[in-house]
């Protein structure tokens, strides 16, 4: 594997965090197919030339063609970009898996953990693939927006295969974009999906006013049970104080515009869990992945009060207020 050989990608998934791929691996001279789920939708991204719905005003490059025939988009590329919500992985790449070609390659960007199987993003598409298919994850703090307007960013890609992993770092990385590599796939995925519900747990603080100590408190403990967690399944301790732990955790926890932070403000100001998710036109992924991460944690024993809390609030069973005055009165023990 060269990336010398490489020529054309293909993005599956005409959300924002799909369109930016599709941004950046065009600037760096790739030809991009992107591929929507929607025939409309891709006939209005293919004839429009940008994506109104999720990044207005970013014109497409002539090396960007848009395409919701499945056939045409894994015909032939040299690496597959798959941004497709965590939630609907499966039911997408059943799909698309008759088409892909054994020897592509596939990198997973969406955050989160499949409710019913407890699979992460690179488990789902390695299941659905034929044998020894090569998946990646990349992950880290990238808020799309941000990067859609090329402001800094670092983020890290982690595989398996080291040469993998390091083809697709130098496909993503320019002056804007840095990445970073890893062999720690479990790490970089479960600190991708469990950081979002420590964001919506710093939203509802934001929504009640509790302040910065209370929210400063929120990530130090909830990296705490993150680390946990991903420990007891294998993954690597300082793989959540790198880019994909702790630093996505602090974007999505301080971001204005982070869907799973923005929810939680909202339920923190009264809104129902069902009111928020209509008010949301993207995927809030923390939420499905709350319950999964509290059936994660049965699973390996691990104690995550936090994401409890979290999960009271979610399931209407206790008020925000009531659930931060759960946290703070639990028995005191040491740090």
């Amino acid at each position: 594997m060269m990336l010398s050989e490489w020529k054309n990608i293909s993005v599956v998934g005409d959300g924002a965090m799909g369109t930016v791929c599709a941004l950046i691996l065009a600037e760096a001279g790739f030809d991009v197919t992107l591929w929507s789920n929607f025939s409309l939708q891709a006939t209005d991204l293919q004839d429009n030339r940008e994506n109104k719905r999720f990044l207005p005003g970013l014109k497409f490059p002539d090396n960007i063609a848009v395409t919701a025939d499945a056939q045409v988009a894994l015909a032939q590329p040299d690496l597959i970009v798959s941004a497709i919500p965590c939630q609907f992985i499966r039911g997408v790449w059943e799909k698309l898996a008759k088409y892909h070609q054994r020897e592509t390659p596939v990198v997973a960007v969406s955050k989160g953990i499949e409710v019913e199987t407890l699979q992460v993003s690179t488990q789902i598409i390695g299941d659905l693939l034929h044998d020894g298919a090569k998946v990646a994850a990349l992950s880290g703090p990238s808020i799309a927006p941000e990067l859609a307007a090329k402001k800094p960013c670092a983020v890290v890609v982690a595989a398996d295969d080291a040469e993998l992993a390091s083809c697709i770092q130098q496909a993503f990385s320019n002056d804007y974009f840095r990445v970073y590599t890893n062999d720690d796939v479990i790490g970089v995925e479960i600190s991708g999906a469990a950081k979002n519900v420590i964001a919506i747990a710093a939203g509802i603080i934001d929504g009640i006013e509790g302040g910065c100590n209370a929210k400063a408190a929120l990530l130090t403990r909830g990296l705490v049970e993150i680390t946990r967690l991903g420990i007891a399944m294998g993954a690597k301790a300082e793989t959540f104080f790198g880019l994909a732990g702790v630093g996505d955790l602090v974007t999505t926890c301080i971001s204005t515009v982070g869907r799973n932070r923005s929810a939680g403000e909202k339920i923190g100001r009264g809104m129902t869990v069902d009111e928020v998710i209509a008010d949301t036109h993207s995927v809030i992924e923390g939420i499905a992945t709350t319950h999964a991460v509290l059936k994660l944690a049965e699973k390996h024993g691990v104690d995550m009060p936090i994401t409890r809390a979290v999960g009271a609030v979610l399931d209407q069973t206790k008020t925000p207020r009531e659930a931060i005055n759960a946290l703070m009165t639990r028995e005191l023990t040491t740090e």
